[in-house]
């Protein structure tokens, strides 16, 4: 399928505001673009058509350029909101004000935080480029740009979101980093934003914090039943530690607070280490890591055990001297969750061994890798089945959002450390040695569970392939 040539415009919908949806842009496959004074540019699936009818609704001769027609239809989802942000984005340029409490720029950011809370949008990237303002929202782990506005709408935004976090709004040379809160219906939601400096002015992103993910137990994550009772009873121990494996964006963060939530009781004390803290977990005590007054990971770890915790949460393991201490937490009857970015639970072991962990230490600590990833689901709407491959593909409909996806599936293996696995590790076996051992023993894959949601048409090749 071509690329959306739509995505390159500044659309103008006042343009569609007083046309009947269905008996105009629907009969004549039409989306009018922009009013070039002497000629309205307009989009169509339909080229040849005659364009005399048209030149009489607008009242003005008109010009098309040709799209493929699924485009159309994404451009007629959501019309109302789209043609209520262009009228406010319209009265913001025109107020030349920018105050940062200028209610039509306040109505504005609430409309695009409430559309991406309800989109299940993660982040919302707002980017400058020569004439316009893009707003790209990232679902399902993948970006796709929803709105596109004139450059002179930049000015406001940045100034607002700046406002809401308590920075200087006037600071645009710099990167700058904060948090805020808005209460959107009924419900309070938590932001963190990142801004950037850039040619055009700045990218502006901003995560949309979740606490449904926090609340999540075990259970709600997806897990398969197997892998659901080998974490459960991974859970039971008193101490040892736990690692939860994978890339930027796998999920990692999620099945740790799961995690917790599983094992938080009145009768245990958990202490987490993050950088930053998300999401703010009820009796659980929180540590912030702050650099700039030197309480990084090492200083905490160093004092934590004082705290007298029964179970430690460390967000990451970063260096050679966080994993010591935290693998002595292990050892004198703590149990210790954290991640790590590597690709496998058996390369796991290997990049413990570049931290200068010793055999010894991995064997006697590690209980359980858990190694995953997130793939996304194809659209049960449009997908459709390649009966030669004889597996289903992507296609891409408006309920999808033309990506032929909708929502994500987590894909695990764990490799929980046996007494064999021990002896293998503190005996400096190969890795070819362990794996042979473990496929013999029931282990399964990263590659055969993903390959399975495949073959049950959970999800397609192209996405085993960019994510396993």
């Amino acid at each position: 399928m071509s690329s959306n040539i739509l995505l390159d415009y500044n659309i103008n919908y006042t343009l569609v505001e007083n046309l009947d949806k269905n008996d105009i842009l629907k009969n004549y496959k039409i989306m009018p673009i922009e009013d070039k004074t002497l000629y309205i540019l307009v989009a169509t699936s339909n080229i040849a058509q005659d364009t005399a009818p048209l030149n009489k609704i607008f009242n003005k001769p008109i010009k098309f350029i040709k799209v493929n027609h699924i485009y159309l239809e994404f451009e007629w989802q959501y019309l109302d909101l789209k043609i209520e942000l262009y009228k406010l984005s319209q009265n913001i340029i025109d107020d030349h004000t920018i105050e940062p409490n200028n209610s039509y720029i306040i109505k504005f950011m609430d409309t695009i935080f409430l559309f991406c809370i309800q989109n299940l949008a993660s982040d919302i990237h707002l980017e400058t480029i020569e004439h316009s303002i893009i707003f790209r929202f990232r679902i399902d782990g993948m970006l796709n740009q929803f709105f596109r506005f004139n450059i002179s709408l930049y000015p406001a935004i940045s100034s607002i979101v700046k406002y809401l976090s308590s920075l200087d709004i006037s600071q645009q040379r710099l990167p700058l980093n904060g948090r805020f809160s808005r209460v959107l219906g009924d419900k309070k939601y938590d932001f963190r934003l990142s801004t950037m400096p850039t040619i055009y002015g700045e990218s502006i992103v901003i995560r949309i914090l979740d606490n449904q993910n926090v609340q999540k137990d075990l259970i709600d994550i997806g897990f398969e039943d197997k892998t659901l009772e080998e974490i459960k009873q991974s859970l039971t121990i008193s101490s040892g530690m736990i690692l939860v494996t994978g890339p930027t964006g796998s999920g990692k963060t999620t099945t740790l607070y799961s995690m917790l939530n599983h094992i938080n009781t009145k009768e245990k004390k958990i202490i987490t280490i993050e950088d930053p803290i998300e999401y703010k977990l009820d009796g659980i005590i929180q540590v912030a890591i702050n650099n700039d007054i030197e309480l990084d990971y090492k200083t905490v770890l160093k004092n934590i055990l004082r705290q007298d915790p029964d179970i430690l949460m460390i967000g990451e393991i970063r260096d050679k001297e966080s994993l010591q201490i935290a693998m002595q937490a292990s050892l004198t009857g703590h149990l210790v969750i954290s991640t790590l970015h590597t690709n496998s639970a058996l390369e796991t072991i290997t990049r413990l061994k570049d931290l200068e962990a010793p055999e010894y230490l991995i064997a006697s600590t590690i209980r359980m890798i858990l190694s995953q990833r997130l793939v996304r689901v194809l659209c049960v709407e449009c997908k459709k089945l390649d009966k030669s491959l004889n597996c289903y593909r992507a296609t891409g409909c408006t309920k999808c959002n033309l990506t032929g996806y909708l929502n994500r599936k987590v894909v695990t293996e764990i490799l929980r450390f046996d007494n064999n696995i021990k002896k293998m590790i503190t005996d400096k076996s190969s890795l070819v040695d362990i794996e042979k051992y473990i496929f013999q023993n029931d282990f399964i894959s990263l590659e055969q569970n993903g390959q399975q949601l495949v073959k049950d048409g959970i999800t397609s090749w192209e996405e085993y392939y960019s994510k396993i």
